[in-house]
């Protein structure tokens, strides 16, 4: 699971089954103050998420498949919550 900040949306004219009646995303992984964050990528949308958003996505193909109940689906990552708000602790 990693947090990401949702930044775009992508169209396409054919799409995947698995896709069918779902958004793309275009998504930037938010790091830790100081730490290099990774770069963009695309989730598929399993909760509403908009531009400006702030996600949680799953990246692991298993649990993708259990979120979309489909046994057979290829999704590398799906976003599966919209954060709400986030506090950083010192430890």
């Amino acid at each position: 699971m990693i947090l990401a900040k949702v930044i775009g949306t992508v169209v396409t004219t054919i799409g995947h089954v698995d896709f069918k009646n779902r958004k793309l995303l275009l998504v930037q992984p938010l790091g830790m103050p100081g730490e290099a964050e990774g770069g963009e990528f695309i989730a598929l949308d399993a909760t509403q998420a908009g531009i400006g958003d702030t996600v949680l996505i799953n990246r692991e193909g298993g649990g993708n498949r259990q979120v979309l109940r489909n046994p057979d689906a290829c999704v590398n990552s799906v976003i599966v919550g919209i954060v709400d708000s986030m506090a950083i602790k010192d430890l």
